[in-house]
């Protein structure tokens, strides 16, 4: 069950988080308005609240891993918001990154 509650977790905080940013960035660079841009900040904060209910308490490892889930998802959020193709070199970084993932928050440990 930790297993499955960190990764939904993870995937909220990837959600809020790029999802916060891009309506930031529609907001300032496409010019849809400061309501797209108070959406996004809400959306961080969101994320900010999100990556503190992970089981593990260390600030330092949940948001090194963290990263790797958002280099990610950030690719599979272009891929369907703004058409974005990652090419071979995309994905071979962003499986690195979930392998890194992997490495950081479910290597056994000792107590």
């Amino acid at each position: 069950m930790t297993l499955a509650r960190s990764l939904v977790l993870f995937a909220a905080a990837a959600l809020a988080e790029i999802g916060g940013a891009w309506l930031v960035w529609q907001g300032v660079r496409e010019h849809r308005g400061w309501l797209w841009v108070g959406a996004g900040l809400v959306a961080l904060g969101l994320y900010g609240f999100v990556a503190t209910l992970q089981p593990d308490a260390h600030f330092g490892r949940i948001l090194a891993a963290y990263g790797g889930v958002f280099v990610a998802g950030s690719l599979a959020w272009g891929m369907v918001f703004d058409g974005f193709r990652p090419d071979r070199w995309d994905l071979a970084g962003a499986a690195i990154c979930l392998a890194g993932v992997a490495v950081i928050m479910y290597a056994p440990r000792d107590a």
